[in-house]
């Protein structure tokens, strides 16, 4: 390959970082929300899978139900990493033309 050819591929090695620097940058911003319990358990987390709140109803924590309570965390925690996984991947396709790469946001 000559020099031309190694810059050229360097330039876009560069531009694809800068890139997914930015995407990373988005989704700190962005937030994906998930319920269980019919709503009794909710858990907001951004794009980088950093948990910002859980909410758990009153009538819940009322029913004095540990099992339950532990179940519909375990399963709203679950899910929001699933959601925020789905978001990445979809973040990552539009800079990858839908093509899928190996260890970014796997």
């Amino acid at each position: 390959m000559s020099d031309k050819g190694w810059l050229s591929l360097f330039k876009q090695a560069q531009d694809m970082q800068s890139k997914l620097a930015e995407i990373q940058a988005g989704l700190a911003e962005k937030t994906v929300e998930v319920s269980t319990g019919g709503g009794m358990v909710k858990v907001v987390a951004n794009g980088l899978s950093e948990i910002i709140s859980v909410h758990i109803d009153d009538e819940l924590i009322n029913m004095n139900d540990r099992a339950m309570l532990e179940d519909l965390i375990t399963g709203a925690m679950n899910e929001v990493h699933k959601k925020v996984k789905e978001l990445a991947q979809d973040e990552m396709s539009r800079l990858t033309g839908g093509l899928k790469i190996p260890g970014l946001f796997t």
